[in-house]
């Protein structure tokens, strides 16, 4: 069966592209990912690549011609029997009905009110179509150049589409969880306020939108065609705070996340790098369950415990390992080795500790540093962190309170030649004896690195 090649949308302020030059000729071999023509838009030139393997045929736009978003171009044949020898002749304006307008408009229907129309844009030559996830704004709603509209899926990705004009959004012609085709128009966007603003599924026919009083419109029945979302779980969902402020997610991971009840706020308590994509929700549902984020709930407050010591040791020890080593450790890994050490010590651990060490970026978890050789890097793990270390030794900072600590921080500042050490943890997560041990235990180690570490 031959595949179609369809003129794909940059943005949503595309609604059609220029053919610069075919990049491939009729009956020509292709492969997946080789360029096939180019296409300027207002914005950008690019060029527009093959989605499948086979032959080149049944090209339907010349060089030179303007082709709706959405529309055909091309067929990429299986066999080279079906491709053609010559460009068959593009489909000219008044030709045949515009594609959109039938979208827009199909038999029986009445008028959609005047205004931009928006369509449902392609991210490649291989997304036909893009699911509805949710519309941003209510039909009626003003809307402002650069608003989020709608979220849309496509099978590579999940996208914030934006309003390219303001004025106000006088139709939505594809509800929720709607499949709709690249280059249909899904809404319209009119100067004026409208007086009956529209709202239909993309096969149903217009209604005015509801007013707040109104008896809620019922859902279009999409069983057959996509499973129902999942209910959350609320024994999974927690009240952690996120630290740092705002969790970065992509729009899908946020999405499932919300549909299992999963708490992003989580990985990024447990060290993991962000932004989180939907590969991370499997290492988020593997996360042990803690008592923590009910604790946080309850009220628990988050104990700080500080000390402060001479640097002069620290640093005699850290230029000696420069002389006597060909890559000395830098900061965040030598002192995730004397913390490992302290904390192994104050908890009276066995077996395996990970720590997460890093400076002012994503800390790097790494399994029993205070085991390893200062002259390898341990290796990366994908475990839990039981310590999150942030070395700020050199930067202008002297001290950071965490918004949540279900896994104990430890940040280390310097002021001149002292060095400071401050602990912030929960009792579910440290006991308060196990803290005071750790930094009291890492504490000595800096202040006489060559005996506790050597």
């Amino acid at each position: 069966m031959p595949h179609e090649v369809i003129m794909p949308a940059l943005g949503m302020a595309q609604d059609s592209g220029l053919i610069v030059a075919w990049l491939k000729s009729p009956g020509d071999a292709v492969k997946a990912g080789d360029a096939l023509m180019e296409v300027e838009t207002d914005k950008a030139t690019m060029e527009v690549e093959a989605a499948h393997d086979g032959f080149l045929a049944d090209v339907r736009a010349a060089e030179g011609e303007t082709v709706p978003v959405g529309r055909i171009v091309a067929l990429i044949a299986e066999t080279a029997d079906g491709a053609d020898e010559a460009p068959a002749p593009a489909a000219r304006a008044g030709d045949a009905p515009d594609a959109a307008a039938e979208a827009a408009e199909p038999d029986g229907e009445a008028a959609l009110p005047e205004g931009h129309q928006v369509i449902m844009p392609a991210l490649g030559m291989a997304q036909d179509s893009g699911i509805v996830v949710a519309w941003h704004k209510e039909p009626g709603e003003a809307v402002a150049e650069g608003d989020a509209l709608l979220e849309v899926e496509t099978d590579k990705a999940t996208m914030e589409v934006e309003a390219d004009r303001a004025g106000y959004l006088a139709a939505i012609l594809a509800e929720e969880r709607d499949d709709v085709p690249v280059g249909q128009v899904i809404a319209v966007i009119s100067a004026e306020a409208p007086a009956t603003p529209v709202r239909r599924a993309m096969a149903a026919a217009p209604t005015p939108a509801r007013p707040e009083a109104a008896p809620a419109r019922p859902e279009p029945d999409k069983t057959a065609e996509r499973p129902p979302i999942p209910a959350p779980r609320p024994a999974e969902v927690s009240t952690a705070t996120a630290p740092a402020g705002r969790i970065l997610a992509s729009p899908k991971a946020r999405r499932l996340a919300a549909e299992e009840g999963l708490d992003l706020a989580r990985l990024a308590a447990a060290g993991y790098p962000q932004p989180f994509h939907v590969a991370d929700l499997e290492t988020l549902r593997a996360l042990p369950k803690s008592a923590a984020p009910a604790a946080a709930a309850a009220g628990g407050e988050v104990g700080v415990i500080s000390a402060e010591i001479d640097a002069a040791a620290y640093d005699d020890f850290q230029a000696w390992l420069a002389s006597v080593t060909d890559t000395p450790p830098d900061g965040p890994r030598l002192l995730a080795a004397f913390a490992a050490g302290a904390m192994r010590a104050a908890r009276g651990a066995e077996g395996k500790l990970t720590i997460a060490a890093g400076a002012l970026g994503a800390p790097a978890a790494m399994d029993d540093p205070d085991l390893a050789p200062l002259s390898a890097a341990p290796a990366p793990s994908e475990a839990p962190p039981a310590l999150i270390l942030r070395d700020l030794t050199g930067t202008a900072l002297t001290a950071v309170k965490p918004a949540a600590a279900h896994v104990p921080r430890l940040t280390v500042t310097r002021r001149g030649d002292t060095l400071a050490l401050h602990l912030a943890h929960d009792a579910a997560a440290l006991p308060e004896e196990a803290a005071l041990a750790l930094v009291a235990g890492l504490a000595g180690r800096l202040s006489e690195p060559l005996r506790h570490l050597l």
